[in-house]
């Protein structure tokens, strides 16, 4: 949702494990640990990111039908100007602005490609100024346009999806680290600000150590949380911090690393449940 400053990279192609043949007689083996179960899982896999999707489109829209979002906008008075789609894209933090240019790099012409203009002056406010009276109207007729949803779903990878799901990798976490840190970059950008990702990220290596430098997994966790909850404090639009506490805290808890369904968790009083 606040796309804000520089990025962490590009996608990674999730590699499949493949079976290696062996001469050598099978021995016996201890199973894996739930934890690296869990780190060998990526929310890439198509079942975990549509749970991915499920459960953020829970906290953003209320609603597990993250595909009806698309259409989505209105002004929630955060101070963002308006929010819109399947990540909440907002016209005053510069991730609405990079999907309808991108949008009208593959379909020029299209109906919101005349507020452009708009969208650069007012990137970094909550201003309306050029989008009223028919912005979001027409928000709502592009939707319909399967070009313009193929956009959005390029610029939540792009911009949110891949950059925490390499990350996560990198630290060594599994799908539910992944998705904690998906869901953090949504709400809070990565840019400079003391509550971005990123930094979020840093107060929580300042506590524990991640798997990839040998420490406990959820150990880890449990301090990115606790920075998640701390930035979030910070403004009082998102002071709310059920979406960690009565969700992603509750699948740390149980130690279902992996994100296994079925899932149960509340969002801002409401109760939501994927079989």
């Amino acid at each position: 949702m606040l796309a804000i400053g520089a990025l962490l990279g590009s996608a990674l192609i999730a590699v499949p494990v493949a079976a290696h043949a062996t001469t050598a007689p099978a021995t016996a083996t201890s199973a894996p640990t739930a934890e690296a179960v869990a780190a060998a899982a990526g929310l890439d896999d198509p079942v975990k990111k549509e749970i991915a999707m499920k459960i953020v489109s829970s906290a953003e829209n209320s609603s597990l039908d993250w595909k009806a979002q698309y259409k989505y906008i209105e002004d929630i008075d955060d101070g963002r100007g308006y929010t819109a789609g399947i990540i909440g894209f907002c016209s005053g933090t510069g991730d609405m602005l990079d999907l309808v240019e991108y949008y009208t790099q593959i379909k020029p012409g299209n109906v919101l490609a005349k507020y452009l203009p708009a969208l650069r002056r007012v990137d970094g406010s909550d201003s309306h100024a050029g989008l009223d009276p028919n912005f979001t109207k027409d928000w709502v007729k592009a939707a319909q346009d399967a070009d313009f949803r193929k956009a959005q779903d390029h610029e939540r990878d792009r911009v949110y999806f891949n950059p925490s799901v390499n990350q996560g990798k990198a630290d060594g976490v599994g799908v539910l680290g992944q998705f904690i840190y998906y869901d953090a970059i949504v709400m809070h950008g990565d840019g400079g600000d003391s509550t971005s990702f990123r930094n979020i990220r840093g107060r929580a290596l300042s506590k524990a150590k991640p798997p990839s430098q040998g420490g406990s997994e959820t150990a880890y966790l449990n301090a990115f949380l606790d920075a998640r909850v701390w930035a979030m404090k910070q403004e009082e639009a998102h002071s709310d911090t059920s979406r960690v506490d009565t969700a992603q805290r509750v699948f740390l808890k149980k130690g279902n690393l992996n994100l296994n369904t079925p899932l149960d968790w509340k969002v801002y009083g409401d109760s939501f449940h994927i079989g």
